[in-house]
């Protein structure tokens, strides 16, 4: 009888799947179908306080339109009842340069004032504010107040100082200016929160970038 060898039948083993693509390198992330989305990153300096030049560019987009209101609310429609009731003789005679002078003055300055107010306490953003993303808040975060706003952009109600006779227009003038440049030399010395003396006296507003 002679011995014979068997070999044992080739061990079956599972198939092995290739190898997945390397991981990225670290710092680098892949998005895969079916994964979570990285989250979205927020835009450089959102929710900090605005810097002065995106305020003061926000402010003269509204004082552009602002002139426009008024040069057909005020200037074609008020004026132009006076000065026409005046050349039918039934105006105010020697004083009618006046007279429409100081309602020009009061209507400017009404408007102004209410413009701001209105859009700043219901929205928290004037047009100008949209255009250039940037958001007035209240000391609470959210939007000021009726009061809050009113205190913050009297300044812009100084216009009214127009009735005074001869030297009304020019007083208005240089104190509106003074209020300018006392709030852009305030913003730019506050580095840490851009309030400017406007919104110290409203009791700590702020502006800040909301894109």
């Amino acid at each position: 009888m002679s011995d014979s060898t068997q070999n044992p039948p080739p061990e079956e083993r599972p198939d092995t799947p290739p190898p997945g693509p390397p991981p990225p390198p670290p710092g680098q992330g892949s998005y895969h179908p079916g994964a979570a989305p990285p989250p979205m990153q927020a835009a450089p300096g959102v929710g900090q306080p605005a810097d002065l030049w995106p305020r003061f560019f926000a402010r003269g987009i509204d004082f552009i339109l602002l002139a426009v209101v008024n040069a057909f609310i005020v200037g074609f429609i008020i004026v132009g009842v006076i000065m026409g009731s005046t050349a039918t003789g039934a105006g105010f005679g020697i004083g009618s340069n006046f007279a429409a002078s100081a309602v020009s003055s009061i209507l400017s300055a009404a408007i102004a004032l209410g413009y701001f107010s209105f859009m700043e306490s219901s929205t928290g953003q004037t047009l100008g504010k949209m255009v250039l993303k940037l958001e007035t808040r209240g000391p609470d975060g959210g939007h000021p107040t009726l009061e809050q706003a009113l205190r913050r952009n009297a300044w812009t109600a100084i216009g009214v100082i127009g009735v005074l006779p001869i030297i009304g227009g020019v007083l208005s003038g240089i104190l509106s200016l003074v209020a300018v440049i006392t709030i852009a030399v305030t913003i730019s010395n506050n580095t840490a929160t851009r309030q400017g003396w406007h919104d110290d006296f409203a009791g700590g507003t702020t502006v800040v970038k909301i894109g």
